[in-house]
Formats: structure tokens, sequence, C-alpha cells
């Protein structure tokens, strides 16, 4: 196991970290699961933030990401991506999920995040198979790692014991 890698059972919006990642829809504006809840613990500064990146670019394409200030959260960052709804994997759905957390490091990377939290992107309501996100999780997490040293943690913050046990399993 990479001692660099911590896996967490809780509420994301707990996690002290430099960045926590938001599994958010295309709107940037909220929603369930763990957007609705960043956005309630995060405060009007995070949707501010938001509304500012949609009315710039139109909202954010799935595999793709932005970053706001963590408004009340003890992130300092929230970095916002869109994972794929699942529709049975043949709709490039796995690639789209490596983009999005290649995406979130990228921006980890720009704005010296050393510490980041992840949930389990596209796994709740976007129906996306836990085991297939872990693994895909891990090589964008292991290879992130690999490029940027000067990250030094990386959280994966399951909801519920069935993905922590997922992710302990694939980790070793």
């Amino acid at each position: 196991m990479n001692e660099k890698i911590t896996l967490v059972t809780g509420d994301i919006t707990h996690i002290h970290a430099d960045a926590i990642v938001n599994a958010a829809n295309s709107s940037l504006l909220g929603g369930g699961g763990v957007d609705g809840a960043i956005h309630r613990a995060g405060g009007p500064a995070i949707l501010e933030e938001c509304k500012q990146i949609r009315n710039r670019q139109g909202g954010c394409h799935t595999g793709d990401a932005v970053i706001t200030t963590g408004g009340n959260l003890p992130a300092r960052y929230v970095i916002h991506t869109v994972g794929p709804v699942w529709n049975g994997g043949s709709q490039n759905e796995a690639q789209l999920l490596k983009r999005a957390y290649q995406s979130c490091f990228r921006l980890a990377q720009q704005h010296d995040v050393k510490s980041i939290a992840f949930p389990s992107i596209s796994t709740g309501i976007y129906r996306f198979p836990k085991k297939k996100a872990a693994e895909i999780a891990l090589e964008a997490i292991r290879d992130a790692l690999a490029d940027n040293p000067a990250l030094q943690e990386v959280k994966i913050v399951c909801f519920d014991e069935e993905t922590r046990a997922i992710y302990a399993g694939l980790l070793g």
C-alpha cells in the first residue's frame, strides 16, 4: 500500500486537506449527494464562484474540473469535477472517469495542493460500478503521485463500508 494514499470512511465536508473534490454536475450549481453536501457545508462563497465560472465558460463538461474556494469547509479549495453517468460501459465512461481524476490533479498541481481528498466519483446516482471506479481512481492516483512529488497525501473518502472494503481490497 502506498503510504501517501489514505482511506477514510465518513463525510468529505469534515476532511482537513488543502483541497477536497466535489463530484459535481455540469451546471456547477449544487445537487444531491456529495455535491449538495459540499455546497451546504461550504456556504454561499462556493456557489458564487461556481456561478462566475458558469458565466465565463458555461458550466463544466464531463471529465473536466474547475476550482473554487473552500468557503466554510476545512479545505482551502474545492475542485469540482464531473464524472460520467454509467451507460453500460459503451460510452467511454472509463476514459471519462480517468480524465476527471486527471483534471483534478492538474488543478491541484497548479494551485500547489499538497493534500487532496476524493469521494468515489460517479458511483452514486451516476451508477458507475464501484469496483471498476475504484480501479480507475487508484490508477489515476498512483500516476499523479508518481508525476507530482510535491503531492504528499491523497485521501479517498468512502461514504460507506462497502466502498471502503472495495478500496481496501485493491490497495492490499
